[in-house]
């Protein structure tokens, strides 16, 4: 909550506990003077409190309202417990809460008014304690807080996912302002944006001889203020280098960023003005993770000396940790390697058997948006798919089938430019050369609730947990809704050669996976902490279970996958690869490779290059590296 929504509450609180105030003490009684003095003190009506008190009004009212100063102190409640009466004297146990503002702890105490008969009326017997028991003569109240470094994101084995970058933390030290500090805030306000009166406060209530940070720049920001910053004498700039720079994979982990006046309102939690932000990625949905909360101490010094007294309450605040991908650097290396030659590409690695994403690589796409989240023609790569629904409907993989240049399939037409000749090509050879009339031809031997099942036993179309935004895939809503039967044979050949079916590159690594390991399982990409903090955007939801494929579905697929591998050139010669290269959309120049080696499942998507090409270079990275 902001200190703006702090203040009204407060006020509206107020209002509530003047009434009960009021109502409970009507006759006069040492009530009237607790009830006028926390009324007065609570409201900021310093006179009223002061003139309820034994000690000098100028004295009181400074003491209260510096009080407030020297706490940040958004606002202050009480409530009385009890009063008792013995002769002349009496005694008012209450609670107070305060407010300590952005987005502090509420600090809450126990203590007590003495009060005396003065002439006839009572009155509060002044002294620091008043404020607080263990506030005395000559002491003052602070408030100290040492923010948390933040945290790094890391990769499967520790090893943090980002290079070190400077940041500039400009602050001051309190006592050697002097009588400048509303001037040093003035300019550094109109300098930066922050407003001027939070950061007089926070001036204003930390220890004097405390280093007090008041804005963080990254290197490009401070090297635009810098020169308006050196005409700011008392500001100390403190250079600290941080492991906030993004490395590879640097959609996926994130950017980081100085908290500016206009995002502060907007993110709430534990950040005070000038501290660091995930901008995106990872950074942005486990930022409270990262960052932890600023530790907080309410203390008292000693007003001559400037030293510590006493601690009055100290919040150690929420621990922040690390985030642990399932990224190996050693495979996001390949990958990065191998869609360096092209202008437009992604690459998703998985670990066939958990699931775990181990590397994204793009050129020319956003990793998150388009390897995670896209939404691409499948193309004939959903063949696998498909083949898993027909294959269950009796489809011999060696039935001889045609592929035609050209073929019309409920109205609908279609083209392949992979046209599979020879005396008798089987389905085996069409799906391996991804020959789409002859996979358009086969509609009438499946249904569209079969495709459909098959599709969800792929992950296509379920829900994901996944802390960054993801796409699962999606079919026509005509095999999706109630009535899948009425999907057309024009419908179904589309779907076969996935013109109208959407997939992922991350979808489809997990196809190839499932194949590769007898198992679909859901994508993982952080393994700790198991789910990010509240501020992530990201909706809760139970993990969709693993689905084991078919025996006999998988024995083929696997033959079928072999020699989809082992037909293109840019694979020749990795032996042990599994895959298909397949269209993805004519129109737009996108291929598809699907396929894994060893533990490792993979899905290449390209546009105007060869996807076998991108995979080869892949593997053959993997195999040399350490």
């Amino acid at each position: 909550m902001s200190r703006v929504r702090r203040g009204l509450a407060a006020t509206v609180t107020l209002a509530v506990a003047s009434m009960s105030l009021t109502a409970c003490f009507e006759e006069s009684s040492p009530h009237d003077a607790v009830r006028d003095f926390l009324v007065g003190w609570q409201s900021e009506d310093y006179d009223l409190a002061a003139g309820r008190t034994d000690g000098d009004l100028a004295a009181v009212r400074k003491a209260l309202s510096d009080a407030k100063i020297e706490l940040d102190a958004a606002s202050f409640r009480f409530k009385i417990k009890s009063i008792s009466l013995n002769g002349d004297q009496s005694q008012a146990d209450f609670r107070a809460e305060v407010d300590l503002g952005e987005n502090n702890p509420l600090w809450v105490y126990d203590s007590m008014l003495p009060l005396r008969l003065v002439g006839g009326q009572w009155k509060v017997h002044w002294s620091p304690s008043v404020l607080h028991p263990q506030l005395k003569e000559g002491q003052r109240f602070a408030v100290s807080t040492k923010a948390m470094p933040r945290q790094p994101v890391e990769d499967r084995n520790s090893t943090p996912l980002q290079l070190p970058q400077f940041l500039y933390v400009v602050g001051v030290i309190p006592s050697q302002l002097g009588d400048k500090a509303d001037e040093v805030v003035e300019q550094l306000s109109g300098y930066t944006g922050f407003a001027q009166d939070r950061l007089l406060s926070r001036i204003r209530s930390s220890p004097p001889k405390q280093f007090v940070p008041l804005a963080n720049f990254g290197a490009v920001r401070y090297r635009e203020l810098e020169a308006q910053l050196d005409k700011i004498p008392q500001l100390i700039i403190d250079k600290q280098k941080q492991p906030v720079a993004p490395d590879d994979p640097k959609d996926i982990v994130g950017k980081v960023s100085a908290l500016t006046p206009e995002t502060e309102q907007k993110l709430g939690g534990p950040q005070r003005a000038g501290d660091s932000f995930g901008q995106s990625g990872l950074q942005r949905a486990y930022q409270n993770n990262l960052t932890g909360s600023t530790q907080t101490r309410v203390i008292t010094l000693d007003v001559k000396t400037d030293n510590e007294v006493a601690q009055l309450k100290e919040w150690p605040g929420r621990t922040n940790v690390p985030v642990r991908t399932t990224i190996d650097s050693a495979k996001q290396r390949a990958a990065e390697a191998a869609v360096a030659q092209t202008d437009t590409s992604a690459l998703v690695a998985v670990d066939r058997s958990t699931g775990e994403i181990l590397a994204v690589g793009t050129k020319g796409l956003n990793q998150e948006k388009d390897a995670l989240a896209g939404r691409f023609p499948a193309g004939t790569a959903f063949s696998i798919v498909a083949a898993d629904a027909l294959i269950k409907a009796k489809m011999n993989i060696k039935q001889k089938l045609a592929c035609p240049a050209e073929r019309t399939v409920g109205g609908a037409r279609f083209v392949t430019a992979s046209q599979v000749t020879g005396a008798s090509p089987t389905f085996s050879d069409n799906f391996a050369k991804g020959c789409v009339t002859a996979l358009a031809s086969l509609a009438r031997r499946v249904d569209a609730a079969a495709l459909a099942k098959s599709a969800a036993a792929f992950g296509i179309g379920k829900d994901w947990q996944l802390p960054l935004k993801s796409f699962s895939g999606s079919l026509p809503k005509s095999f999706t809704g109630s009535q899948p039967l009425l999907a057309s044979d024009a419908d179904k050949a589309k779907a076969i050669a996935g013109q109208n079916v959407e997939v992922s590159p991350l979808s489809m690594a997990l196809v190839a996976g499932a194949i590769a390991s007898g198992s679909w399982h859901p994508p993982v990409l952080v393994t700790e902490p198991k789910s990010p903090d509240s501020s992530a955007e990201v909706v809760s939801m139970a993990a969709p279970q693993p689905v084991a494929v078919d025996p006999k579905v998988r024995s083929a697929l696997t033959a079928m996958m072999l020699a989809g591998a082992k037909s293109s050139r840019a694979l020749a010669g990795h032996t042990g690869v599994h895959g298909v290269t397949a269209a993805g959309d004519a129109e737009k120049h996108l291929g598809w490779f699907v396929g894994w080696q060893g533990e490792v499942a993979i899905a290449v998507l390209t546009k105007n290059y060869d996807p076998a090409a991108v995979a080869g270079e892949f593997f053959s990275a993997l195999r040399d590296s350490p």
